[in-house]
């Protein structure tokens, strides 16, 4: 099964898809293809961050008519990359799902409308990479508690090496319970 031109690897929870490109590879190095408009969703906005090892980004999400399904990647180094379904009616409400991502697998998660996003840069110099399907809208972002206890992320799973205390911004220390989240995301519509 294809989407976006890669290979379905998992569906790790309705809708929330991880996906991997052909490598074609030898001795001057590789080629692959990383997106393919077919079906889904026309990406409006391209973003990309550096980050250092140690960088918490998220919970993040835009609220409807803003809402923003995700195609996110790294091109350089590693994150432990995080979703969770926001979606009321969904199954897997409260849910998340974690996966390592990196310029060595390749691999791409897509997100649809409807889940919080975040990583942790598992490496310096880290380059994330993430094609939006609707536009930035500061009016409508919304953050949930990275560190919420009824979400229970496991950060550290991926986290090698020494343990240090994770950079995080101002406003990504000020996130939302998820106890008291009313969550504006009603179907489980993740259609491609």
């Amino acid at each position: 099964m294809k989407h976006f031109g890669l290979e379905l690897v998992e569906e790790a929870l309705p809708g929330l898809l991880l996906l991997a490109p052909r490598v074609f590879g030898d001795d001057r190095g590789y080629f692959m293809e990383t997106h393919r408009h077919e079906t889904g969703p026309v990406w409006l906005q391209d973003n990309e961050s550096m980050s250092h090892r140690g960088v918490l980004r998220g919970m993040h999400f835009q609220r409807p008519p803003h809402a923003q399904a995700k195609l996110v990647s790294v091109v350089q180094g590693a994150v432990y990359d995080v979703a969770v379904d926001l979606r009321k009616n969904s199954p897997s409400y409260g849910q998340h799902f974690g996966i390592v991502l990196s310029a060595k697998n390749h691999r791409r998660l897509y997100i649809p409308a409807g889940f919080a996003h975040g990583f942790l840069t598992l490496e310096d110099h880290t380059i994330f990479q993430y094609k939006c399907s609707a536009f930035y809208a500061p009016e409508s972002e919304g953050c949930l508690d990275y560190l919420d206890q009824d979400l229970n992320i496991d950060w550290l799973k991926a986290f090698e090496g020494p343990k240090q205390a994770f950079q995080v911004s101002e406003k990504d220390q000020h996130g939302a319970a998820f106890a008291s989240f009313n969550s504006p995301f009603e179907g489980n519509d993740s259609s491609l």
